[in-house]
């Protein structure tokens, strides 16, 4: 438990703090190109999550979603004619763009099968050996400089299975290096969202934090979250079969917190570049153990007869290469509660997606950050307003996520309610 509520405290304002309470009932002009695409397993035909489909040469990169899709807008003025699409396990394909032209592409990536020399799997006396080399390394093996980036992130709640609020928007995020102890910057750069209040049952859900709870899950930036020198020691450390990352070798270590340090606590995978031993990616969950002390790491405010009981919270992290330096790409919460009110008869369950993928970025050598006055807070809960969802080019030529289908029928409901409203 202690190692958990360090984990919280040290984020003071509470990392996916949420908040119930009861409620009542400028774009770039810029010319650019569209490619869309599905990413599938050669062998099994599955769709693959989370892959990176970037061009090659660029920063300019975007990711498939839960279906696999993926759209990838690029400026006409860039002359890079080549994408990259890889992804954890699958060995890299790389196409010219004028595939990509001729429609809706289907991309297939083949399983790779990795196996370590004897000399890396015996170069390291345990797997937690490995991890404190791969923190004590982190000043090399990452961006050492100031840079901008530019991402998108995506909030949606659902009661059940129904979208009952949408939250998407372009955001600057001012990275400084990992060695530095000075933190990140956010600025809102576009926004929209929209709230269905009648489907949540006088209960509003809102995540404290926003982006935020997505940044601070880059272990390498702030490991005092999770990864410290002292709490490295409450974890076992196991080594897994390993993998592949940009048809690279990687170790996959798995780590739980030991059995003698009270829950709640984590468990998961790290996946470790074999020769940099840059971390790749982290993908771990919650061990709930005591619903009572699991709800007060999570619930900041809520009514008196409601009780909130978080399922199930899990997080991943994926970094991306370029030219020898790890930076941030790709971060997820994934958090479902139980919901309870008195004097009812039955729960209500809710899910909570958030989600951050780094889009392009340049480097910054001047230090330039974005005015006091409009940097986001990590306290931030993006305002409720609905402009922008009328509007099915409100993203210009910027990159995002491309919806799921039941995120695009969330989007299409709205704008036949805006279109609506506007015409009575």
């Amino acid at each position: 438990m202690k190692m958990a509520n360090r984990f919280l405290n040290n984020f003071k304002i509470g990392l996916f703090g949420m908040l119930f309470c009861f409620v009542l009932p400028l774009q770039a002009q810029e010319t650019f190109k569209e490619f869309h695409g599905k990413v599938f397993d050669t062998e099994t035909n599955d769709v693959l999550v989370f892959a990176n489909v970037g061009l090659k040469g660029t920063n300019v990169s975007t990711i498939t979603n839960a279906e696999g899709e993926f759209t990838l807008k690029i400026s006409s003025d860039v002359t890079a004619d080549k994408v990259i699409v890889s992804s954890l396990g699958y060995q890299s394909v790389e196409l010219a763009l004028t595939e990509l032209e001729k429609g809706f592409a289907k991309i297939k990536l083949s399983p790779m099968v990795t196996e370590l020399s004897e000399v890396n799997l015996t170069a390291y006396s345990s797997a937690e050996a490995l991890v404190r080399a791969v923190f004590a390394d982190k000043a090399k093996n990452n961006l050492r400089e100031d840079v901008l980036m530019t991402a998108f992130y995506r909030e949606t709640i659902k009661k059940r299975k129904r979208n009952v609020s949408l939250t998407e928007a372009v955001i600057n995020l001012y990275k400084q290096p990992n060695a530095s102890v000075k933190k990140d910057v956010l600025e809102l750069h576009k926004a929209r969202k929209s709230t269905d209040y009648k489907r949540l049952d006088t209960v509003a859900l809102k995540l404290q934090g926003g982006p935020f709870s997505v940044l601070y899950i880059d272990v390498m930036k702030y490991p005092e979250y999770i990864f410290t020198d002292r709490s490295i020691g409450y974890y076992d450390f196991t080594f897994a079969a390993p993998s592949t990352v940009n048809d690279k070798p990687v170790y996959v270590v798995r780590f739980r917190q030991k059995e003698e340090i009270p829950p709640p606590g984590y468990e998961g995978k790290l996946f470790i570049d074999a020769e940099t031993l840059a971390l790749t990616s982290a993908s771990y969950s919650l061990i709930i153990g005591n619903e009572r002390e699991a709800s007060e790491m999570f619930v900041k405010r809520k009514p008196r007869d409601v009780n909130v009981i978080p399922t199930r919270a899990s997080y991943r992290v994926d970094y991306r290469e370029k030219n020898g330096k790890w930076y941030y790409g790709y971060g997820s919460v994934q958090l479902a509660f139980k919901v309870s009110k008195r004097r009812k008869w039955f729960n209500s369950h809710y899910s909570l997606s958030s989600e951050m993928a780094v889009t392009d970025w340049e480097t910054n050598p001047t230090g330039k950050v974005a005015l006091i006055k409009d940097r986001l807070k990590p306290t931030v809960i993006i305002a409720d307003a609905v402009s922008g969802f009328s509007d099915p080019e409100f993203w210009g030529p910027y990159n995002v996520i491309e919806p799921e289908k039941s995120i695009e029928s969330a989007i299409n409901k709205i704008r036949r309610k805006l279109k609506k409203e506007k015409g009575s």
